[in-house]
């Protein structure tokens, strides 16, 4: 099952890895200035951000196989706008429709797994579909590249679009959840009748408490990935050398999800949650005080470390939290705030970057991190073993 499983998110993930860091390219190549192929590059954030809760309520309908289905066949169309010389609105669209394909992609796998696997393994899975997120968004890049040096960058869209039917076709062969026979959906008024604001409302504890924290994690993980080209341009480095040490931060970040997910379903959520916050704060504290290459390198592998152990906690997290009977409505919650986080992380630094110089914006990015590990510190039990399932 775990191939079934995995490998459709594998696939989705080399395929959104292979065009993301030549969207901004591409709007350029269709007359963009500068500062509008930034503001297209964001069109994929705006995407999952407004699909959100159309995800959740799709996925409540047609079950989380078809809605996966459905997600990778729209990503693949999005994705062949960038095939042909389209003008820069459409592209734009098609850049919007990757998001909002994501929104439900994202949402439906995590459903499904919540559900295909044992409790008692939860953490750890979760934090494989995060390693595996990881994985296909470092390997699709290096795909692109191959196949750009024969089809130019039309290329990437190739493989994109590929990885998104593959995607599509391999989630086929993935069984259906057994609660989502006729039988069991009607025996469950409760999900056909809530809304998405009741459920908010009817999960406000939670969302004002531990919700919040993931707001902070995904503003920080958002903006690290902003700061380290930045800082390292800063000290004078070449494009190629902040790009190594960049992969090599995200190469450290990549390859440690597994024990961290069992750290998590050992101890509990909070040893993993609060440390991986707390590690990154850190990093970002140090990043500003870096002037040469070495300490550079090292902040960005601490970041990567930071950001690595906590792989699959938000995924978790929201499982842990979400009703057993209407998990998807609460999932739909739980990533609009956490695209919320994901968003306002940058804004917040390019808010300070406007008002003070870029350390103050990286330390306030740092101080956003303390915030979370506050939260998740002080809301989260000690032991997740406890009490996980609904609230």
């Amino acid at each position: 099952m775990a191939l079934k499983v995995y490998s459709p998110s594998l696939l989705y993930s080399v395929g959104l890895g292979a065009v993301t860091p030549i969207i901004a390219i591409s709007a350029r190549d269709r007359g963009a200035s500068i500062a509008m192929a930034a503001l297209i590059v964001t069109l994929v954030g705006v995407g999952s951000l407004i699909s959100n809760v159309p995800a959740a309520l799709l996925t409540n309908k047609v079950g989380e196989r078809t809605a996966m289905v459905a997600a990778a066949g729209w990503a693949a169309a999005g994705l062949a706008l960038g095939l042909f010389d389209s003008e820069l609105p459409l592209f734009a669209i098609g850049v919007t429709m990757l998001g909002m394909a994501g929104a439900v992609f994202n949402l439906a796998r995590q459903s499904y797994l919540a559900e295909a696997v044992p409790v008692e393994y939860r953490a750890r899975a979760m934090s494989t579909l995060g390693g595996v997120m990881r994985i296909g968004v470092f390997a699709g890049p290096f795909m692109a590249t191959v196949a750009m040096r024969w089809w130019g960058i039309t290329g990437a869209y190739w493989v994109g679009v590929a990885a998104m039917l593959l995607a599509l076709v391999v989630c086929f062969a993935i069984p259906e959840l057994p609660s989502r026979s006729r039988e069991r959906v009607d025996s469950l008024p409760e999900a056909s009748t809530i809304s998405m604001w009741g459920m908010a409302k009817k999960s406000r504890r939670v969302l004002c408490g531990v919700g919040l924290g993931v707001v902070c994690i995904a503003a920080v993980r958002s903006s690290r990935q902003i700061v380290l080209p930045l800082w390292g341009e800063s000290l004078g480095l070449d494009a190629g050398t902040i790009a190594l040490v960049y992969g090599l931060s995200g190469a450290l970040d990549m390859l440690i999800f597994y024990p961290a997910g069992k750290v998590m379903d050992l101890k509990g959520r909070v040893w993993i949650a609060v440390p991986c916050l707390a590690i990154m704060a850190i990093a970002m504290s140090l990043l500003p005080l870096a002037t040469g290459i070495g300490m550079f390198t090292a902040v960005a592998m601490l970041l990567g470390f930071g950001n690595g152990i906590g792989s699959g906690i938000v995924l978790t997290l929201g499982v842990d939290y979400s009703p057993v009977h209407d998990r998807a409505r609460f999932l739909g919650v739980w990533r609009l705030m956490a695209d919320a986080g994901a968003m306002g992380g940058p804004i917040l630094l390019s808010g300070m970057l406007a008002v003070a110089t870029l350390g103050i914006g990286i330390w306030s990015i740092a101080a956003v991190s303390v915030l979370g590990a506050v939260l998740f510190g002080y809301f989260i039990p000690r032991s997740e073993l406890n009490r996980i399932g609904a609230p």
